[in-house]
């Protein structure tokens, strides 16, 4: 790294090249392919490196299990007790982007993983019972980035 004395900037130009490259002898050998995320194939992978040598070994040609991809977004869980005669509710809200046959399929599915009753009401799914870990299990699951709010 050259300065110029007067001025004393450095210089920035890139100076000379490397002359080799240095994973060049990589590409003759047959390494495992790394993961590979949601959408990017093994050929895509190499081609985006550089192009060298294709892609062998084990799990080359087997399927790579699909996670959620996709954020559908913030969800609130908490747990109310006003006006229901003290009995405890979990409630999820803040639902973005989905309509009610979906949100109703969704309560019915933590009905049933909790053993509890349940409804939709104002667009906010209401579970019996302080269940807040269950249905923060679920709506992780179907996608949502499920938050405790509250007490």
């Amino acid at each position: 790294m050259s300065t110029d004395k007067k001025s004393g900037k450095v210089d920035m130009s890139g100076g000379q090249s490397l002359g080799q490259n240095p994973f060049g002898a990589l590409g003759g050998l047959s390494l495992p392919s790394g993961p590979t995320g949601p959408g990017v194939t093994a050929g895509a992978k190499t081609q985006a490196v550089g192009g060298v040598g294709s892609v062998q070994g084990a799990g080359a040609g087997k399927p790579v299990a699909q996670v959620p991809e996709k954020n559908r977004g913030r969800v609130d869980v908490l747990r109310e007790k006003n006006g229901r005669g003290g009995k405890t509710v979990t409630v999820a809200a803040g639902f973005t982007g989905i309509g009610l046959p979906e949100k109703e399929a969704l309560a019915k599915k933590m009905q049933k993983a909790c053993g509890v009753g349940g409804t939709v009401k104002d667009g906010r799914i209401e579970i019996q019972g302080d269940k807040r870990d269950e249905v923060a299990r679920i709506l992780t699951e179907a996608g949502f980035r499920a938050v405790f709010a509250g007490g």
